[in-house]
């Protein structure tokens, strides 16, 4: 009986202790949990790397509107080349890209149209003087009470209809650029020229030589690049943030990261679309023009108003399962750096800097790794 006794506390005994183990770890795993955040960096490896500390820096930072839209111009300098009659296209020397000034001599068109439409003047041309003296000549009559009223009449209203015929003839050679002086003096013209009625870039040719041309071709489009635009559509709850003169910064991202800057010139009175948005547009200075083409979408944000905050370089945080954080010197001694991978909330960005908001483990003497985080991480 002693014995089974004994056996059974030795058991006991076993358990109590097995069970303490499972639940109180050693020294060595408290340190490894304690240790898991940190990083060492010796001098040797900071000064190789050409790493940098510096602490948080307090800059200024934007509140913005976010919005997106396109460079674009106002519809008075966009135009589309067409011809009052149709024709079939002689000469054209220009591509697209170039240059041309209002007035600018595009292309030639020829056709027996034009030939016909200046013998029809020609001939009511002729008519004139005699339908005019002959109007006179009745009228005097007429007045005498030698010629009856009816030949009065009949004269004054030949002379009349023959005049306004003329008159349709001569501004339609007017517009198409053919000289009635010319005409009339028996000098016809088988072919006009089409002139460019703004200046700016061809920014499209839509014939060739030969090619047939009717009244409602677009035969070219041109744009006058020095009043190009941005435009922007705003969302409604963001109109209060709005004004003229504001300033925007914008990029082309399927272009490039590179920034530009345009200021709100007008704002749009009404709001609509599914979206309900408003249009708002910004002027661009010149060297902006240069870099930039109609029809470039764009995103946009509009500064509302600025603020100082707490930041560090973009290239000091780093992101892993969307988490931001920070290596922050906890030490320096004996020649080893010593630092914290820190949890942080970031807020705007601000070109190479960012926005990084305080918290338990941040104050303003706070330094952190600002060059190198890639190379350790």
């Amino acid at each position: 009986m002693k014995r089974y006794s004994y056996i059974l506390f030795v058991l006991a005994i076993g358990f109590l202790s097995s069970c303490g183990g499972e639940n109180k770890p050693s020294e060595g795993e408290n340190a490894k949990q304690e240790d898991a955040s940190l990083v060492e960096i010796t001098l040797e490896q900071f000064n190789s790397m050409k790493m940098e500390i510096s602490p948080l820096l307090e800059r200024k930072f934007d509140n913005t509107v976010k919005a997106s839209g396109k460079i674009d111009v106002p519809p008075k300098n966009r135009a589309k080349v067409t011809s009052f009659v149709g024709g079939y296209v002689k000469s054209i020397s220009l591509l697209v890209g170039d240059k041309i000034a209002k007035g600018q001599p595009l292309l030639t068109l020829e056709s027996p149209e034009y030939i016909d439409l200046q013998q029809s003047y020609l001939e009511i041309a002729g008519q004139m003087e005699y339908l005019k003296s002959e109007y006179e000549r009745q009228k005097t009559l007429f007045d005498e009470k030698i010629s009856s009223q009816k030949k009065y009449l009949e004269a004054e209203s030949d002379y009349k209809r023959a005049k306004a015929t003329y008159e349709s003839l001569r501004q339609k050679l007017n517009m198409l650029r053919i000289n009635p002086s010319q005409v009339e003096q028996g000098k016809f013209s088988s072919y006009i020229t089409v002139y460019s009625p703004i200046s700016g870039d061809i920014t499209a040719i839509n014939a060739n030589v030969g090619m047939a041309i009717s009244p409602v071709d677009v035969i070219m489009e041109i744009v006058e690049t020095q009043a190009m635009h941005l435009e922007l559509a705003v969302f409604e709850k963001d109109i209060f943030n709005l004004k003229n003169g504001q300033k925007i910064k914008f990029i082309v991202p399927q272009v490039s990261s590179e920034e530009f800057e345009a200021k709100v010139s007008q704002i749009g009175k009404s709001v609509g679309g599914n979206d309900r948005v408003i249009n708002v547009y910004a002027s661009l200075d010149i060297n902006t023009k240069q870099k930039l083409l109609t029809g470039m979408f764009v995103e946009a944000q509009l500064v509302a108003d600025s603020r100082n905050a707490l930041s560090v370089p973009f290239d000091a945080v780093t992101t892993e399962e969307g988490n931001n954080f920070l290596l922050v010197l906890e030490s320096e001694k004996e020649g080893v750096y010593t630092f914290r991978k820190t949890l942080v909330k970031t807020g705007e960005r601000n070109g190479d800097w960012i926005e990084i908001i305080l918290n338990d483990n941040l104050n303003d003497n706070t330094k952190v790794l600002s060059k190198g985080v890639y190379d350790v991480m």
